[in-house]
């Protein structure tokens, strides 16, 4: 698989200008917001994304002369920090670079990227950064992801605060499927590549290697606002039983009653939508996070499914609602067409699937030299893997072997599940 110059410089591209349309959403008044406390304002990723690519192609891969220092460092990487640690919805602009800084920084950083995939040596072998150009695609991969964080992110900033496209009509229509499982019988699932077999993988992504698969079953379809609503009204966020002791804290923090997605207003269930608020759909996945999944699997005497039970089940899945085809989740059953091999439907798009894992290396991983703390900074037993792909997911993620991960009580991200359960065994609600 060799490397396409052309093809880099095409991708580069459409990333950038899908960034600059996700930020041209927004007034000039909210730059140095911050929609999510846990997170950078605003200003932070429209300098991160290009200094990101400048800061591991053209600096570290190519040594290459530096721009501004200062910035570089400043717009070096984002943060995943603890729900405990929250700074306030507002950043402190002095804190930061005006506008104009940050775009002098941002144009000059394109330049040089771009002259860089136009022109360098980039696919060198053997060399740590360059071997197989994989500081090219660290570069283009990390952009698009970081799209979907800005969708999730702008998702929680005033309507007032968005431009809202002329032709935004959203699809409420479809009824929610009825609950229905899936048989698989015991086997192996492959978790993981080879490198060779993939032109590009993250880290976390390599080697392979096999897991032994008990017979279980899966739901068909993802877990639906209507089926989620049954938790919600038996009480489900003021019973502990259902909760793990963090979990239950959390809850009992943040005076959680229902999903982040969900406002209840006058009397009545709304779906928080991007541009406005949408009479809740009953037949969309539900968004929620791992720690509401795993109370709702336990209330329902589940479970959610391993990391390997969704390798498995998702053989032969095609893929469904992704790359940005959408500004919400579709109707959960809608594409049965893509099923799996035992008919599970929508394992890849419309939301991705919490799994009961935690995330963490593979027998023989190797940290990147592009990246060298993208994966490892996370093997710390308090992330969970997620599996499939978003509305908001670049298509050039779309792999069985992509993982996604996150911390149990994060609530913002485009995230919904199924139950599963070994064969023939609890008692089912």
């Amino acid at each position: 698989m060799p490397f396409d110059r052309d093809t880099a410089l095409t991708w580069y591209a459409r990333n950038r200008q899908r960034s600059r349309a996700l930020f041209d959403m927004l007034p000039e008044d909210v730059y140095y917001r911050r929609p999510i406390d846990l997170r950078h304002p605003i200003v932070f990723y429209d300098g991160h994304l290009p200094g990101f690519s400048f800061n591991t192609l053209v600096k570290k891969a190519l040594g290459r002369q530096s721009i501004d220092a200062r910035l570089e460092l400043l717009f070096a990487r984002g943060i995943d920090p603890h729900e405990s640690r929250q700074n306030g919805g507002a950043a402190d602009a002095e804190a930061w670079p005006s506008r104009d800084v940050v775009r002098a920084f941002v144009h000059e950083a394109d330049a040089r990227v771009v002259d860089a995939l136009a022109n360098a040596d980039l696919e060198r072998p053997g060399d740590p950064l360059l071997d197989r150009a994989d500081a090219v695609f660290t570069i283009l991969e990390h952009e698009a992801m970081h799209q979907e964080t800005l969708l999730y992110m702008w998702h929680r900033l005033p309507f007032s605060q968005k431009r809202r496209p002329a032709d935004y009509v959203p699809q409420t229509n479809g009824i929610a499927p009825v609950e229905e499982w899936r048989e698989v019988p015991a086997g192996s699932a492959t978790l993981g590549a080879d490198r060779a077999a993939l032109k590009f993988g993250w880290d976390n992504e390599l080697p392979s290697c096999v897991a032994d698969v008990p017979a279980f079953e899966i739901q068909r379809h993802d877990l639906t606002n209507a089926r989620f609503m049954d938790f919600v009204e038996a009480g489900g966020y003021r019973d502990q039983r259902w909760w793990l002791p963090e979990d239950w804290r959390w809850v009992q923090s943040e005076k959680l009653w229902h999903p982040l997605f969900w406002e209840h207003v006058e009397g009545n269930w709304y779906w928080r939508g991007m541009f406005e608020l949408i009479p809740l759909p009953a037949a969309w996945p539900v968004y929620v996070s791992h720690a509401e999944a795993n109370a709702y699997a336990r209330w329902r005497g589940c479970r959610l499914p391993t990391e390997a039970e969704y390798q498995r089940a998702a053989v032969g899945a095609a893929p469904g609602l992704c790359d940005f085809a959408s500004w919400d989740p579709e109707p959960a059953g809608s594409r049965a067409s893509g099923a799996s091999e035992y008919g599970v439907e929508d394992l890849v798009g419309n939301g991705w699937e919490w799994t009961g894992s935690t995330f963490g290396p593979f027998p023989g991983f190797r940290a990147s030299a592009a990246y060298p703390e993208y994966s490892a900074d996370f093997f710390d037993g308090e992330h969970f893997v997620m599996k499939g792909a978003s509305p908001a997911t670049a298509r050039e993620l779309v792999r069985p072997t992509f993982r996604n991960w996150f911390r149990p009580r994060y609530p913002y991200v485009y995230a919904t599940f199924r139950c599963a359960r070994s064969r023939h065994t609890g008692r089912i609600r």
